[in-house]
């Protein structure tokens, strides 16, 4: 940053932190202007899937400008807009039909909940409008999407804003909500979502929204056997539309084209955004199912909901190449292949530490499961940050991950540590990433020793 600029005008997420100043980014690292150089293991955000900078994709978008970069969605549509659609059902779960294009996340969910909406009324099922979902889970940072979002802090000084809509336990063994043990548990948390649209009404309830593989907030859960496929069942029988939010796990991040491959699930809906568009442009869709469509078409015929920059052709156009590239260079099988080689070396090398619980992944999606005991699995103190100052402690190295996840438990206790490298990192890139990791680890284990000691 120029030296005369004393004062940034930046409204940041934090007002109390320097941000170091991008220079330039190149398949799995990010260099700043000060010289530094940063191995990116959360991919940004989970997004820089292929890597920073490829070439291909540049191409592709200096391409697109030289035609067209922006129509309306309602007034035109464009060649790149097609191919992204026709690439994006190709890779699809059987069965899907149509894509609905948005510009991040947020919108694809909050797409999904008007989508769901709209199908009931369409299908002839007007009382039906509720959005169930489950706790400990993120789905985006609007009003609609952070209400059937499940983090009670961030939830919390936006309450009085919130919709009203049901939360069911979440999915995760390492912590049963229920206390219990899979497959004696009888799939408890599947269980809770049948009891709840029937205390809820089901003449009431338009669809079941959640991650099949959880992402941020508790750091790649990972569903027990059978409970998607009993998912499934619940939804068919109430009438209820089963909507998937893949922002983080769709488009390879697991090492399948979609994270429902692994279980053997059809939804009716499903989100995109991370991998889509890879980090080079702002891009995010709903797929809808045959069943879906079809009640537009013989309704209606008219989906009433759009954005303004929806379908930008040159955004399709990037995005199309990043499928592409993906796909062409194998990325998503070597999600799956180097996935296994990365957690492997991080069992290795961090679960002999006295504060690592548990190390879990699918693919290049990495969970970190930080307890202060492993026999009964307690929790740092939230106060004492634990999470934070891995986070940070690997920033200050040359290493990035995402900022410490907490309310992994039931909430409020339990951190984990997230790990979303680029498909295309390294095996000595990988190595660097551990060695980084275990130093942060010990050191903040050490700090916390020393507190609770004097």
């Amino acid at each position: 940053m120029e030296a005369s600029r004393l004062k940034s005008h930046v409204f940041y997420g934090s007002l109390k932190k320097e941000y170091p100043v991008v220079s330039h980014a190149e398949g799995s690292y990010i260099f700043s202007t000060d010289g530094k150089k940063y191995i990116d293991c959360s991919a940004g955000a989970a997004v820089s899937n292929i890597g920073h900078s490829a070439e291909f994709v540049q191409n592709a978008m200096i391409e697109q400008i030289k035609k067209a970069t922006y129509v309306y969605g309602s007034q035109f549509t464009s060649e790149a807009r097609e191919d992204l659609a026709d690439r994006i059902i190709s890779l699809a779960p059987e069965g899907m039909e149509r894509v609905f294009f948005c510009s991040g996340g947020g919108e694809a969910v909050e797409s999904i909940i008007k989508i769901a909406r709209q199908y009931q009324v369409e299908a002839g099922r007007p009382s039906k409008y509720k959005i169930i979902s489950r706790w400990q889970s993120y789905h985006g940072n609007t009003i609609a999407t952070m209400s059937v979002g499940g983090r009670p802090s961030w939830r919390k000084p936006f309450e009085p804003l919130l919709l009203h809509m049901p939360h069911v336990a979440q999915c995760n063994c390492y912590h049963c909500p229920f206390g219990l043990k899979h497959p004696d548990c009888n799939l408890a948390c599947a269980e809770d979502l049948e009891r709840t649209i029937k205390y809820e009404g089901p003449e009431t309830v338009a669809a079941f929204l959640l991650e099949p593989i959880i992402g941020t907030t508790a750091t790649c859960s990972l569903p027990a056997e059978g409970y998607l496929k009993r998912i499934r069942e619940i939804c068919d029988k109430y009438d209820i539309l089963m909507c998937c939010d893949e922002v983080i796990t769709g488009l390879g991040r697991t090492g399948k084209n979609f994270a429902v491959d692994h279980y053997g699930v059809v939804p009716d809906l499903i989100s995109v955004a991370k991998g889509l568009g890879g980090g080079y442009v702002p891009i995010g869709a709903v797929i809808a199912h045959q069943k879906v469509v079809k009640a537009f078409e013989e309704g209606s015929g008219s989906l009433v909901h759009s954005f303004t920059f929806g379908s930008m052709p040159i955004v399709c156009a990037a995005a199309n190449a990043v499928l592409k590239y993906a796909v062409d260079n194998k990325l998503y099988d070597r999600a799956a292949e180097m996935g296994d080689v990365f957690a492997e070396k991080l069992k290795k090398g961090l679960l002999d530490l006295w504060a690592v619980g548990e190390v879990r992944h699918k693919g290049m999606l990495f969970g970190i499961e930080l307890v202060k005991n492993k026999e009964d699995r307690s929790s740092f103190p939230p106060a004492f940050h634990f999470s934070d100052k891995v986070s940070k402690y690997c920033f200050e190295n040359g290493m990035i991950i995402l900022s410490g996840v907490t309310g992994v438990r039931d909430g409020v206790e339990g951190e984990a540590l997230q790990l979303s490298p680029p498909f295309v990192i390294t095996e000595e890139e990988m190595d660097e990433a551990v060695s980084i990791l275990r130093n942060a680890i010990i050191t903040v284990s050490d700090e916390y020793m020393h507190q609770n000691n004097n």
